[in-house]
């Protein structure tokens, strides 16, 4: 089952959640707020030369990567933190059996099943082998529709993306989606791309389809990776670019169903739909009509044998995690070590948790909430929520290029944001997902089958407004803009983001732009193409979107000349929304931090020597600090629409004349842009 929302978030997972060992803040029962932690510091740099390094330089150097891990950020830890207290909830002896259904039997049995690597061992690839004989017994082309449709329904591989969410016009209501897939590395331009670096990963793919398919077979047949491989770049140079898909425009094309399969007749759409169990469908947004439309063609070039083995790669690719030891191996070495860099596999333990987080992470978030939340911290964010929209409102009253039209409708906008925080009112129900101790991929099929009668049930519905996109325990956050609303899961209300015992400035610089993160990509480049009602409808005067967009391709400029390694640059475009998003969050934080002390009437004692303006922008450095592989890198620079965590200080507080004023930094010094490509939006 494939599934793509259109939500901001404030970073991008990896395949599997981080880990980590050390925390850079304790909680501790203190009547003196917490300051900034020096040794956290390089205190040899100066901090208008290069801000990142001087205020988590000591944190840099005390935390190298894991050989585990191919990126090591505050991120992680606050994520091994949680991981080491939900594998305590899953290996802690129950008192009585639970029952049948119960979010205990459904964690603990599917943490049990990932854990016995014995059993795994012993069925190799047999429990994917039902699948593979059912590709094996087509007799032509004309049976893949139906068969493609089957296997969406239980969450095997499809070269299309078939999902049901929100409408992005009509946003009461849920919409059918179909989009592009259909490739086995993380972008179109891995297959495109002709730097060396691309050219060698091209070279290690097709050696790693050649593996895998002697799995099934027994023999590595070399020509068949060379086969697949010329499919998918077929199917990488007709897919759309990041760049494009961030414009909710060019990637909403309603059609009527009988349009639909009219215009891609070269497929039995009847017959792939009624497999997957989807009834009624009348409307279908389709998110790249060229892709459907020059998808016909590679359809048609290839024979049957062909997308046999298409399929019976991708399949097993897919659930090769999730298999014997040297299914998993092969696995690993490929998409971690050779895509991101990571040395060595994680211990047993943190798989299986990130297995159980991975396919019922709402229901393991019940337990983890119940164990671990505090009504405290929610309460205290909720008011921080509502501070923060305060001082954006201002922010918009004061806007010098903005027309009164158009700031009426941003405050209305504005106004009608809803937040949530913590977890959900109401959980999915997986109570009738049959769950069992030892057979893993069973269990990953019927928990697949479940989502997929979630999804289904929704066609033609109005939207569920309690339904979450993340899990409780997850170290992140969204703006989601087809509903209007910021979310902030129980996992991310933890230092370093926040603290209560910690001063104000840090939480502010911490949890307070990251509020103000999620509520800026309601306003940024893509966010502001949605009205207050989460309808894709332009609510801009044409001028006032000319100002905005002048002031956004400044953003894109500056992140453009941020060389990360040897000729390679952040894409601005890519990275747009998140830059805008962070650069307006952290000025809106700060600003709430004002009101918030001039309210309070009362003047900041210093707990570690620095002005509350200088522990602002050093909570923001501590969110961001980060060691990352050169291969991680890469490939965060071609994928990941969030600039890297360094430039994430660098970039925005370059442009604010308040971390300049804090520090005292003299124009000409490198985190100060001059007046001709200082970015000044909100």
């Amino acid at each position: 089952m494939n599934k793509k929302f259109n939500r901001a978030g404030l970073f991008i997972l990896p395949a599997f959640f981080f880990t980590a060992c050390n925390t850079p803040m304790k909680e501790t029962n203190t009547q003196t707020p917490l300051g900034y932690d020096k040794s956290l510091m390089d205190t040899t740099i100066n901090p208008c030369e290069d801000f990142y390094q001087y205020a988590v330089g000591g944190w840099l150097a005390a935390n190298p990567i894991p050989s585990t891990e191919s990126r090591w950020g505050t991120f992680n830890v606050l994520d091994k933190q949680n991981n080491e207290k939900i594998r305590e909830l899953l290996e802690e002896p129950l008192k009585d059996k639970p029952a049948k259904g119960s979010p205990e039997q459904l964690t603990h049995d599917f943490y049990l099943s990932a854990s016995d690597t014995a059993i795994r061992e012993k069925l190799g690839i047999e429990p994917l082998m039902k699948y593979l004989n059912q590709i094996d017994n087509l007799k032509n082309k004309e049976e893949l529709p139906s068969l493609l449709g089957a296997f969406n329904k239980i969450g095997l591989f499809n070269p299309f993306s078939f999902y049901v969410y929100t409408d992005a016009k009509n946003s009461e209501y849920n919409a059918v989606y179909m989009g592009q897939g259909g490739l086995g590395l993380p972008d179109r331009d891995y297959y495109l791309k002709e730097d060396q670096h691309s050219q060698e990963i091209r070279t290690a793919y097709q050696t790693y389809i050649s593996t895998i398919l002697g799995f099934i077979s027994q023999s590595k047949n070399v020509n068949d990776a060379k086969k697949i491989m010329s499919m998918e770049t077929q199917i990488a140079q007709i897919s759309m670019a990041k760049t494009e898909m961030r414009d909710p425009e060019k990637t909403y094309n309603k059609k009527t169903y009988a349009e639909f399969k009219k215009d891609y007749a070269y497929f039995n759409w009847d017959n792939f739909f009624e497999n997957v169990g989807a009834k009624g469908i009348e409307e279908i947004v389709v998110s790249q009509p060229d892709f459907f439309l020059k998808f016909k063609n590679i359809f048609a070039q290839y024979n049957l044998e062909d997308w046999k083995t298409y399929l019976k790669w991708h399949i097993t690719r897919g659930f090769a995690p999730y298999l014997n030891k040297d299914m998993v191996q092969a696995s690993f070495d490929f998409y971690q070590t050779t895509l991101r860099g990571t040395k060595e596999i994680k211990p047993l333990w943190e798989r299986s948790v990130d297995m159980v987080n991975s396919h019922l992470g709402e229901t393991l978030g019940q337990l983890f909430v119940k164990k671990y939340f505090s009504a405290e911290s929610k309460k205290r964010v909720s008011e921080m929520v509502e501070e923060l929209r305060t001082a954006f409102g201002q922010r918009i009253q004061k806007l010098d290029w903005m027309s009164p039209e158009t700031k009426a409708k941003a405050m209305e906008k504005l106004k009608s944001f809803g937040y949530k925080i913590g977890y959900p009112d109401k959980w999915k129900d997986y109570s009738m997902v049959v769950i069992s101790p030892n057979t893993l991929v069973e269990n990953i099929i019927n928990v697949n089958l479940r989502e997929t009668e979630i999804m289904l049930d929704k066609i033609g519905k109005p939207i569920d407004k309690t339904e979450w996109e993340m899990t409780p325990q997850t170290v992140n956050a969204y703006y989601e803009p087809t509903r209007n609303e910021i979310v902030f899961p129980a996992g991310i209300l933890q230092p370093p983001f926040y603290n209560p015992n910690a001063d104000d400035a840090l939480n502010y610089g911490g949890i307070g732009a990251v509020i103000g993160h999620e509520f800026s990509h309601g306003f940024d480049d893509e966010g502001s193409k949605y009205d207050g009602n989460g309808n894709l409808s332009n609510w801009w005067t044409e001028k006032d979107n000319e100002l905005f967009r002048k002031r956004t391709k400044k953003i894109v400029e500056q992140f453009n000349k941020f060389e990360v390694l040897d000729s390679v640059f952040i894409n601005g475009e890519l990275t747009q929304g998140e830059n805008i998003a962070d650069f307006a969050g952290l000025t809106i934080a700060y600003y709430a931090l004002k009101n918030h002390i001039e309210k309070q009437g009362i003047s900041q004692a210093s707990p570690d020597g620095f002005t509350w303006q200088q522990r602002f922008f050093m909570g923001w450095a501590l969110v961001w600090a980060n060691n990352i592989t050169d291969k991680e890198l890469r490939q965060r620079v071609i994928t990941d629409p969030h600039a890297p965590g360094k430039y994430r200080v660098l970039g925005p507080l370059s442009n604010m004349p308040e971390f300049q004023e804090a520090f005292g930094c003299k124009p000409e010094s490198k985190m100060q842009s001059n007046d001709e490509n200082r970015v000044i939006i909100w």
